[in-house]
């Protein structure tokens, strides 16, 4: 692991698949762990998602958080709202 690719974490969009576009960070722990089953791709995705999923695993997500800060997010959570202003009548 290089020390740039816990940053790459929160800001790495997956670039293909069912999940294509969401944050690594972000990626469903059930969808990561098929990867360790299945096998990770080559290359710097594959190894973000192995890093990701023994991240997930061991349930240290939150060490991403202090890096989150300042990024932009690519997606909302579901109890985040939206801070566009509702549609007018």
């Amino acid at each position: 692991m290089k020390p740039d690719d816990l940053l790459k974490l929160v800001t790495t969009p997956m670039p293909y698949g069912k999940h294509k576009g969401m944050l690594i960070a972000d990626l469903p722990g059930n969808y990561l762990n098929w990867f360790a089953r299945e096998g990770f791709p080559k290359g710097e995705v594959g190894q973000l998602l192995r890093l990701m999923q023994e991240i997930d695993h061991n349930g240290l997500s939150d060490l991403l958080k202090p890096l989150r800060q300042g990024t932009p997010q690519k997606r909302q959570t579901p109890n985040q709202k939206s801070s566009a202003a509702p549609p007018q009548a």
